[in-house]
């Protein structure tokens, strides 16, 4: 486990914490995908998996009841009905289409992202479940994970969702304390939480991931410590504590935050360390950059096995050969490249109408790009990689610049994160991202 004793940043790593890099969650970055890439090659791609090929089915919701200043997720406000019932209704019709493309029936994982999904209702979760069922194979399903917003999650719900087969819920937890809360626009006491996993639990969900969010305005060390001693009451299995990535000139809405009330880059550091060692002594075992979990939860398993994964939903035990993205705005990920959908809704749903898979966007995967994103998904799961030569020669200048800083270490090929250069991770991976310099603004790597 990286623990670090906390020291003050050198004006070297104050420079290196405030440079702007991806998150990494696919390789190359979705910046990087262009409109070359369109259904009729997503539906090749799909066509050419093998029958007995295992699918991941990734579904997102683009709506929510409120907005979070703080949220960085492709969602909108609605509070009617008829939006919510057209769009569960073009889900289903890509379903449709998504089972027609190809010949992969074996589904063994299930997530539904946002926004917030219960915003489909209890009916039509189980109308876009029934279409799953009725045309894919669920019987090997290792997981059905959902994520949820307690401030909507009642019991009735809860009892849906177990129904439905959900196993894993995630709650947006983000910080218990009241002020930091009312200055991300997202107040949800500590007992209501309690209460919704409650429900889940009385419903039989056991397994409960809960997110938390450093580096928000008014946020401070101890009020952080305060909240995850609050989540770790409710004993969940998992904590994703995340950075607040600030990134206004994509999600206009964050612009409501005051960035007078957002930590420094220093305080972001010491927040990260203080809850990577505060999580470690409560029990949770750090995977990777930003996850906590049990010793025994699978994706603790999984770290040690060297066999966690990394896609655009974070740290995973999913180890399916293709992940298909429903909804407007969705990734997949096949073996051939990237394929997302269309991200506007009403566009989304023109073109399902239409008959075609509702791909906006794009990219074929090189073997360049291949070798490269193996090499950074294990440096981000597993903190170490030994590279080809190839590519190590290629990120040998940036390396050596962060071998000086401390962050990692270069002993006979291999790559290794140092304890205090642990939540430098992104930047020693951004050192074999060959794209990178014809990216966009990203988040901040501290």
């Amino acid at each position: 486990m990286l623990i670090t004793t906390p020291r003050a940043l050198d004006s070297t790593r104050l420079a290196l914490a405030e440079r702007s890099v991806p998150r990494y969650t696919s390789y190359p970055t979705a910046p990087h995908f262009h409109a070359g890439i369109g259904g009729r090659d997503y539906a090749g791609w799909l066509a050419a998996l093998a029958p007995e090929a295992t699918l991941s089915l990734y579904l997102h919701v683009p709506y929510c009841a409120s907005m979070c200043a703080y949220c960085g997720c492709h969602t909108k406000v609605t509070r009617q009905q008829a939006p919510i019932e057209a769009y569960v209704e073009s889900l289903i019709a890509e379903i449709h289409l998504l089972a027609a493309a190809t010949p992969a029936r074996r589904v063994t994982h299930l997530h539904w992202g946002g926004g917030t999904p219960s915003m489909l209702g209890e009916a039509g979760l189980e109308r876009v479940m029934a279409a799953i069922a009725w045309h894919f194979d669920l019987s090997a399903l290792a997981e059905h994970a959902i994520e949820l917003d307690p401030r909507s999650l009642t019991r009735n719900l809860a009892k849906t969702l177990a129904r439905l087969g959900v196993t894993r819920a995630s709650l947006g937890v983000q910080d218990f304390n009241a002020e930091v809360q009312r200055a991300i626009g997202r107040v949800q006491p500590f007992e209501l939480v309690q209460a919704s996993v409650q429900f889940l639990r009385e419903s039989g969900i056991a397994a409960i991931n809960f997110d938390l969010i450093h580096g928000l305005p008014l946020q401070g060390v101890e009020g952080l410590s305060h909240s995850i001693h609050l989540a770790h009451s409710l004993a969940p299995d998992r904590i994703a504590l995340f950075g607040y990535a600030h990134v206004p000139w994509m999600k206009k809405h964050q612009r409501l935050i005051d960035t007078a009330l957002l930590p420094g880059v220093p305080e972001r550091l010491e927040q990260a360390r203080m809850a990577r060692a505060l999580l470690g002594e409560l029990g949770y075992a750090a995977i990777g950059l930003d996850h906590f979990v049990r010793p025994e939860d699978p994706m603790a398993q999984a770290a040690r096995a060297g066999t966690l994964r990394r896609n655009f939903q974070g740290y995973t035990t999913d180890v399916a050969d293709a992940l298909a993205g429903l909804g407007a705005s969705s990734i997949g990920r096949l073996p051939q490249g990237f394929g997302q959908n269309e991200p506007e809704i009403g566009a989304w749903r023109r073109r399902i109408a239409a008959g075609h898979l509702p791909i906006a966007r794009g990219l074929a995967l090189t073997e360049d790009d291949q070798a490269r994103g193996a090499v950074i998904e294990r440096l981000m799961c597993d903190f170490s990689v030994r590279p080809p030569p190839a590519l190590l020669a290629s990120a040998w200048d940036e390396l050596c610049a962060l071998r000086e800083a401390g962050i990692l270490t270069l002993e006979d090929g291999v790559v290794a994160m140092t304890a205090e250069g642990a939540p430098f991770l992104r930047l020693a991976a951004a050192a074999f991202d060959a794209h990178l310099a014809r990216a966009g603004r990203h988040s901040t790597a501290v």
